[in-house]
């Protein structure tokens, strides 16, 4: 999967989304949240661009990474959060939300994901 530039679906209405990376930065600087937050722009036909900000808190990211065995590294994050908008967008969960934070069990199962591949 390319983790910058994905298509994601069907959500529950049948549709397909498209998902572009856009950037990735401390949630620390912007909102004064310890976190790891990756943004994309979402869109569908009919729907005008949205953007969707994936919120990794900082502690769960070390937490995994001890626990996995994984380096925390820019890319990882970006996989683990596009993962979590591939979800979102197939379940329709939280998609009326700009920003979401994920929890740690949803974290552990996307590192399951790409431990797999």
């Amino acid at each position: 999967m390319n983790f910058r530039s994905f298509q994601a679906g069907p959500d529950p209405f049948g549709r397909t989304w498209d998902a572009l990376f856009r950037w990735q930065q401390n949630g620390i600087t912007i909102r004064h949240a310890d976190t790891v937050d990756v943004k994309f722009d979402v869109w569908t036909a009919g729907e005008p661009k949205q953007e969707r900000v994936v919120a990794l808190r900082h502690p769960d990211l070390l937490k995994l990474s001890r626990e996995s065995g994984h380096i925390l590294s820019d890319a990882w994050c970006m996989k683990l959060a596009a993962l979590h908008l591939q979800h979102m967008i197939e379940t329709a969960e939280d998609m009326e939300r700009t920003l979401v934070t994920v929890p740690y069990s949803e974290l552990a199962g996307y590192q399951r994901v790409l431990a797999k591949a």
